[in-house]
């Protein structure tokens, strides 16, 4: 007799940092969200719909930016107003590091993977690589790099939020699959030798 297993429930907020970011990717700071929405939006229309250049685009926007700055600097110094809010425009040290690390652990991670290829000659990796790049090729295809990013985008703020929502029923029916899949490999196993069973004992009362 098998016994009924439960899958375990998992913590999506948990599984995406449990930070900053999985608050926003599930909508707990929905003002985050909204506004990261708002702006991957407007960035794919702009670019992609509307035809703008993201050199010009980035280049207006610095321009108008150092513009607003100067004059705004320039009237607060006549009308003795405050100077703009601006913070100390510098990278520190710390925040390096943390990149740095954070680079090197990833570029760590391919060249390991390159190296099971090549030196260990693992089948099953190499099989996972090459079908992640042909599905990253086939999308290609379809669309391009920006509209391949603003789906990615669009993705992670439906995805979790969903599979949070809704893990008790997506995990429940997940985990029947491979339980009905074992029943039936049972049942395919069981039934020929019933019917091997069944010529037996048809062939022995012939007999008699």
């Amino acid at each position: 007799m098998v016994e009924s297993q439960t899958p375990r429930r998992i913590s999506v907020h948990q599984a995406l940092g449990g930070g900053y970011v999985a608050d926003v990717l599930l909508w707990k700071k929905w003002c985050a969200s909204v506004l990261v929405l708002f702006s991957a939006t407007s960035l794919w229309f702009l670019f992609e719909r509307a035809g703008y250049n993201p050199l010009s685009f980035a280049a207006n926007v610095l321009f108008l930016l150092a513009v607003i700055l100067f004059f705004w600097a320039k009237s607060a110094s006549l009308l003795n107003r405050p100077l703009p809010p601006i913070p100390d425009l510098e990278i520190s040290d710390e925040s390096v590091e943390k990149a740095a690390d954070v680079i090197r652990v990833r570029v760590n991670h391919v060249l390991s993977i390159a190296r099971e290829i090549a030196v260990g000659r693992n089948l099953r990796v190499l099989f996972q690589v090459t079908s992640i790049l042909w599905v990253i090729s086939y999308i290609g295809s379809l669309c391009n790099f920006l509209t391949f990013i603003y789906l990615g985008v669009l993705l992670s703020f439906s995805v979790p939020v969903l599979y949070n929502k809704y893990q008790d029923q997506i995990d429940t029916k997940l985990f029947q699959v491979p339980s009905t899949r074992q029943r039936r490999l049972n049942r395919e196993d069981v039934l020929p030798s019933l019917e091997i069973f069944a010529d037996s004992m048809r062939s022995l009362c012939i007999s008699e």
